[in-house]
């Protein structure tokens, strides 16, 4: 398997690329990112075969989707899924704010909204935009949030996108496994075709393996795995460093230590393995990292495509550090 190899996106009829790009960054998440960086970096994830893009409105208050669209317009048009979020409306005066971007355009902030005309109003906002005649995937952002709202009407809304043809696919966008279970089994069939999972399958947290990448693979929802660097913990560990870490457990500090131990056994980049285990669960068709710069996104295709041996995941288990019941890949 490699980066840029292409994949159906489960029942979708969509297909996506191994490797996906976050854009949170260059939305400003945490730092700074000025125009031409962004679209360097845009440019190089494409030249290198990456042909999923996840954004969302509230990634620096509509940057993110703008520095997108203006990135993928000259791209032909069916070469690539885009998926955007639904569940924020970006407007004068927006009062859930998030101090985690770094220099936001002023003026503007974000609303909470799962409501079906909300809904409705970001998708044509998100276009706008993006400049572009339609996004692939919408993920419900969020929705513990507003649960309630979220798995009727917002839900609702983007079903009937999807039954128009409006869209390919219906998905979650979730940083906590619990909260997507719930609503896979709540919303109305035939429900959402996809989950994009953040920090909850990877080396330091494997909480969605507890029930919901089991779910997903018996019910055919193409998974989505973000966060595997752990929000970057895992490529810097320092307290301060631009993680969103503002302390770091001894207990996750020693944990780090042990896994970049086995990995210089093994002659493997710890952040190769980070990429690269999401894959051993089948309900897993991508894996989705954040960049900041060209390099940024160079590394992680060449980590991606870096060997990792099965003793190296045999050795991982041994010492402790994943359970044994975790699926890892075969290579």
């Amino acid at each position: 398997m490699r980066a840029d190899d292409l994949a159906p996106l489960g029942r979708t009829g969509l297909r996506v690329s191994r490797l996906g790009l976050g854009l949170a960054s260059l939305g400003g998440l945490f730092e700074p990112v000025s125009e031409e960086q962004a679209a360097a970096t845009l440019d190089t994830a494409w030249d290198l075969g990456i042909r999923l893009y996840d954004t969302a409105p509230v990634y620096g208050y509509g940057r993110s989707e703008t520095r997108t669209g203006a990135a993928l317009a000259s791209r032909p048009r069916d070469t690539y899924v885009l998926c955007t979020k639904v569940g924020r409306l970006i407007e004068p005066g927006g009062r859930d704010t998030q101090p985690i971007w770094a220099d936001p355009p002023p003026g503007v902030g974000p609303r909470l909204d799962y409501s079906y005309a909300g809904v409705l109003r970001s998708v044509e906002e998100s276009l706008e935009r993006l400049g572009l005649d339609r996004v692939d995937v919408l993920h419900v952002h969020d929705p513990d949030e507003d649960f309630g709202a979220a798995v009727g009407e917002a839900y609702r809304a983007l079903a009937e996108l999807r039954a128009k043809g409006a869209i390919g696919a219906v998905s979650l966008g979730v940083n906590h496994a619990p909260v997507a279970v719930r609503f896979l089994r709540e919303a109305v069939s035939p429900g959402p075709d996809c989950v994009l999972l953040a920090g909850r399958y990877n080396l330091l947290d494997q909480s969605g393996l507890d029930e919901l990448l089991p779910l997903c693979a018996e019910r055919g929802i193409a998974v989505m795995a973000a966060g595997v660097y752990q929000s970057g913990l895992l490529a810097d560990p320092r307290p301060g460093a631009p993680h969103g870490y503002t302390a770091i457990s001894a207990e996750l500090a020693v944990r780090i230590r042990k896994l970049k131990r086995v990995c210089g056994d093994f002659d493997v980049p710890l952040l190769a393995a980070a990429v690269q285990l999401p894959f051993g669960h089948p309900a897993v068709v991508s894996v989705v990292v954040g960049a900041r710069s060209a390099h940024e996104v160079a590394d992680s295709v060449d980590l991606f495509n870096h060997p990792v041996p099965t003793d190296f995941w045999t050795a991982v288990k041994a010492a402790g550090l994943l359970p044994e019941e975790a699926p890892t890949p075969a290579r």
